[in-house]
């Protein structure tokens, strides 16, 4: 059995000031590369992990390693299911580059053992399992869904404090909105060599940036609820591209990129000027991302230019569903 997960880029955490009674919401968009594409077969015990030849980078090695056996104990235990397994990664993708890797890795892994065991489950019950999407919801929702995705965060009741992912012990939140994104419009992303910020320094920062200005919050949420999404469904992508670049500008986005390198800055000026309707970047970075149509498609090859042999640049379009799974 194979299953075959996308990736997602994240736009925004929406309210990081928690004023209204909720705090975090994510917004961001499925996109139908890179992908993790992984391969199992029922072992009688035991858990053995191995990795297509074009796979060789070691980063990517660890984390799969890491995040399938840390899935598949939690999973075997959690159902108390006797076989093991093999697993063999066909396709991985960068770690840590703000394109959710750690998620797909670890939502497949354990679809997969449910599948081979009959347990019909969908990506928030396993995210309560594994301890996923304790901030935000788009990568689960991205896993099972697809498209533009925004969730509604926690109660503060619930999470009582600011945290990133990796450090909530909070339950996946609500899915509020999920759009098809058209499939005409493409979406370049560049990957700058750059820092990784994760761990105990995203912590650090949540705690030390946050509660974020409320004004900031009511002005995001705004821009996404009244201009971002309603300009998506009448497929104005001039206008859609340019609140994309208005989120840059505030709330914990505005936190997450002053604390970038100058490069990141400047790659993502460089794409606008290039011609990207707008720029944006995903998560903690360094991915960054542009909206493109037949209007503008050279800016992809500018981008390439512009950032040389000091990053990754490639055209990818929106996924509007979620993963797939060849038996």
């Amino acid at each position: 059995m194979i299953i075959k997960t996308p990736s997602r880029i994240h736009m925004a955490l929406i309210d990081l000031n928690g004023s209204y009674g909720r705090r975090d919401g994510g917004i961001g968009l499925t996109i139908s590369k890179p992908n993790f594409v992984l391969e199992a077969e029922i072992l009688e015990k035991g858990i053995s992990i191995d990795f297509d030849k074009n796979i060789k980078d070691n980063d990517i090695k660890n984390q799969c390693l890491l995040k399938i056996k840390d899935s598949a104990e939690k999973i075997i235990s959690h159902f108390n299911i006797d076989n093991g397994f093999h697993f063999n990664v066909n396709e991985a993708f960068l770690t840590h580059s703000g394109l959710g890797s750690g998620t797909q890795i670890s939502l497949a892994t354990s679809k997969l053992i449910c599948e081979y065991n009959g347990i019909s489950i969908n990506g928030v019950e396993l995210g309560k399992i594994l301890g996923r999407g304790g901030t935000s919801g788009v990568g689960i929702y991205s896993f099972d869904q697809g498209g533009l995705i925004i969730d509604g965060g926690h109660d503060i009741n619930e999470k009582t404090e600011f945290l990133p992912s990796s450090a909530s012990k909070a339950n996946p939140p609500n899915l509020i909105g999920r759009y098809d994104f058209p499939k005409e419009w493409d979406i370049l992303i560049a990957i700058p060599e750059s820092r990784t910020i994760m761990g105990k320094n995203e912590v650090n920062i949540f705690q030390e940036y946050c509660p974020v200005p409320k004004r900031d919050v009511e002005k995001l949420s705004h821009l996404i609820f009244m201009n971002l999404v309603p300009f998506l469904l009448e497929k104005n992508i001039k206008s859609f591209g340019n609140v994309i670049n208005e989120i840059q500008k505030i709330g914990f986005k505005k936190v997450e990129l002053d604390l970038q390198k100058e490069k990141i800055k400047t790659a993502m000026e460089k794409m606008r000027e290039f011609g990207a309707y707008g720029v944006g970047m995903s998560s903690f970075g360094p991915s960054i991302y542009g909206i493109l149509d037949k209007k503008n498609r050279d800016a992809f090859k500018a981008t390439k230019e512009f950032i040389g042999e000091d990053g990754i640049v490639f055209k990818t379009k929106a996924q509007n569903h979620g993963f797939e799974l060849k038996r």
